[in-house]
């Protein structure tokens, strides 16, 4: 095995390959043969499934300088190295199959990055710096250990499929809602209790799944029109009372939940939506209001609000006027058949909680 290896790496150096296979090659370290001298400059695609390594040579982009894209799965890798971020070129990193229990922050280095897959490993968490993967397009981290995601997953504005099934997330952050590009989202076998207000918002995504998130009452009414999965949500215990149960969950930001009987908006609510309009409507170079002059916490909330009204597009910041309609009542109901779960309209007034139609 030995001599075969090395005459296939030293066939790929004399004959400036840009495709290494080394995959089944029952590898315990790196072979030393693709670091000699100057490396293999020219190689841009390495395939190194199935193997036994536990790490990354730190001197790899430097030996690889030209790696487009590194495959890994099915390895025994515990922790990959911050020199990693020097792989200027690399587009697709595939470490599904492995043993991480963390990543690098300096994954976020990776400017090029289109693809990357984690699945199947013991990621507890992600560093922020993931969200400086700005051409990121792939992301998948199924089966893991995670329980929340990063806040800065937002900024990665090419992202268009995002896999997080079977973790540990009691729920998402809202700002996910702004990845405008996102095309499909699945976060089956959770422990979802509530689901952002705007998903599902954004016409690009089109393919939601949810399913097996047993504690999972209500959907954001936005997802009516999607192919969602919702199979073996809402299933557990259940009061009988569809409205409480849906709204279980809610995030701490809503103060009041509103009704048809109560005609006048609070004027915190009223205040927010003032300068969520100043901040977000002002002329160019007008700069009524400092961000300094404000704490972080609003600021934070002024720019990603609780979600926006679904019959009117209103941003909402501290009340919402729930509407539910529960899936067994719709049309759905003869397609998603094991699931309890009811489509939630958040409005932004009794008016528009009256008007709304699920419909369209």
């Amino acid at each position: 095995m030995a001599t075969e290896l090395h005459e296939t790496i030293f066939m790929a150096k004399q004959e400036r390959h840009k495709n290494l296979f080394l995959n089944y090659k029952n590898l315990n370290i790196f072979p030393v043969e693709l670091l000699k001298d100057e490396g293999l400059h020219f190689l841009e695609r390495l395939y190194m499934k199935r193997n036994s390594l536990t790490t990354l040579p730190d001197n790899l982009a430097q030996k690889l300088p030209n790696l487009i894209e590194l495959y890994l799965h099915s390895n025994n890798i515990v922790i990959i190295p911050e020199a990693i971020g020097n792989l200027a070129r690399l587009q697709s990193l595939d470490l599904s199959n492995n043993a991480l229990q963390m990543l690098c922050p300096e994954i976020g280095r990776l400017r090029s990055l289109r693809h990357l897959r984690l699945s199947n490993n013991q990621l507890k968490c992600l560093p922020p710096e993931i969200g400086d993967l700005v051409d990121l397009e792939t992301l998948d981290l199924a089966v893991n250990q995670l329980v929340s995601l990063p806040d800065r997953l937002h900024r990665c504005l090419s992202l268009q499929n995002l896999t997080v099934d079977h973790n540990l997330l009691s729920h998402v952050p809202r700002q996910l809602c702004w990845l405008h590009r996102l095309n499909q989202l699945s976060m089956a076998a959770n422990r979802l209790t509530f689901l952002p207000l705007d998903l599902g918002r954004s016409r690009e995504l089109q393919f939601v799944f949810v399913d097996n998130n047993v504690d999972l009452k209500g959907l954001p009414s936005y997802l009516y029109n999607k192919v969602i999965g919702c199979s073996g949500c809402g299933v557990e215990g259940g009061t009988g009372e569809v409205l409480s149960e849906a709204l279980v969950g809610l995030p701490a930001e809503v103060k009041v939940i509103g009704s048809q009987a109560d005609n006048v908006v609070p004027l915190e609510e009223l205040a927010m939506r003032t300068m969520h309009r100043v901040y977000h409507q002002r002329p160019a170079g007008l700069h009524l209001l400092p961000p300094f002059v404000l704490p972080k916490s609003l600021l934070d909330l002024l720019q990603f609000p609780l979600g926006h009204c679904h019959r009117c597009s209103q941003a909402m910041f501290t009340i919402i006027y729930p509407k539910v309609f529960p899936l067994r009542d719709t049309v759905l109901a003869g397609v998603h058949r094991r699931t309890t779960v009811s489509f939630v309209a958040y409005c932004c007034s009794s008016r528009c909680l009256r008007t709304f139609d699920l419909q369209g």
